[in-house]
């Protein structure tokens, strides 16, 4: 096929609400001699894509105007700059959230390539990456299951194979009912205790690898379950995504010397704040999670090629690209279970 000259995208015109998305075509430079042409098939959204439109991200965070926005995607790659030699057109590929970070630690630097904030994102027909940036698609995965792996996915894998990894006979206390980091638990032997709202998103966490569940609506001091539930022990790892307003009931759930693996602000603040005395207490590790590198990727897709059905992303519901403000306010109504994906096969 002939290179494209243009592209259909969204932009976030004014910050303070994702109903200020707007689309346009704007003009598409050919990819320069280190860079690859995808074609983007498939985004997925993430709770920070509306906290970036809405105007709640980092207060610190310098953001690109006009925004375009999302950093989840997967797609094929359509054409190659003279110098790149490790891809072929015709290859399927996620983008890494940060394209710099490819091992280690992140840097200021290497965040100021976060897409889909600092740098522009993904939600556009076609974009340029480095080739270092972007990792192959398993191939049992479809567009839309791959574009929910760069964020969510690679953040489970990085809290439970980090530091401690997450072993047989572990304790992991999920925080709502993300299906990918139930899967990773339970597939390394580890029994999942998963929390919600609602009965019927527990049903499907059960399914999906989750052997106890409670139901914080019924159940508010949760963290007295999850203790009974332990036999006094506490759990070993914690996927904490609430932020303040769940971290103290987080704390008490872990067992000494265990991790709160932070990964999340959603839930209302706490009026009351623990967090220093208990993680002296209980000698807790919190560690916060920024997605991870493009090396803790590619280990990430081994796992779900070695694992394709235990590990299959779970999808809620696909919207169109025209729909992409539909999708955000599906996505912030948390009525879904499983991710929220914005297909761009009918553009």
């Amino acid at each position: 096929m002939s290179i494209p000259t243009s592209t259909r995208e969204f932009y976030l015109k004014k910050a303070g609400s994702y109903n200020n998305l707007e689309e346009r075509t704007a003009p598409l430079p050919p990819p320069k001699a280190g860079e690859v042409l995808v074609k983007i098939h498939a985004v997925s959204l993430q709770y920070r894509d509306i906290m970036v439109a809405c105007n709640l991200y980092d207060p610190s965070a310098i953001l690109q105007p006009q925004v375009v926005p999302c950093s989840d995607m997967a797609g094929e790659v359509i054409a190659l700059g003279s110098d790149v030699t490790q891809w072929q057109v015709g290859d399927r590929v996620c983008a890494n959230f940060s394209p710099e970070h490819l091992h280690g630690d992140s840097t200021p630097a290497i965040a100021q390539s976060e897409l889909g904030g600092l740098a522009h994102g993904v939600l556009t027909q076609y974009k340029s990456f480095k080739p270092y940036s972007l990792v192959a698609i398993p191939a049992h995965l479809s567009y839309e299951e791959a574009s929910t792996l760069p964020c969510a996915a690679l953040t489970a894998y990085n809290a439970l194979m980090g530091p401690r990894p997450v072993k047989a006979g572990d304790t992991v206390l999920v925080l709502g009912t993300g299906g990918t980091s139930m899967y990773f638990a339970a597939a390394s032997g580890a029994t999942v205790i998963a929390t919600s709202s609602s009965d019927e998103k527990l049903k499907l966490a059960a399914k999906y690898g989750a052997k106890h569940l409670i139901n914080y609506s019924k159940t508010p001091a949760w963290e007295t379950e999850v203790l009974r539930i332990t036999e006094g022990r506490g759990v070993d790892h914690v996927l904490e995504i609430g932020g303040t307003g769940t971290l103290e009931r987080s704390m008490l759930s872990v067992r000494y010397g265990g991790y709160v693996h932070i990964i999340g602000v959603i839930a209302k603040p706490s009026s009351t704040d623990r967090t220093i005395p208990l993680s002296i207490g209980k000698s807790i590790n919190l560690r916060g999670i920024h997605i991870g590198s493009v090396a803790l990727f590619q280990d990430m897709n081994r796992l779900i090629k070695e694992n394709p059905e235990e590990t299959r992303p779970i999808i809620d519901k696909v919207f169109a690209f025209a729909e992409t403000i539909k999708a955000y306010e599906y996505l912030h109504s948390q009525a879904h279970v499983g991710k929220v994906v914005i297909s761009l096969e009918t553009i």
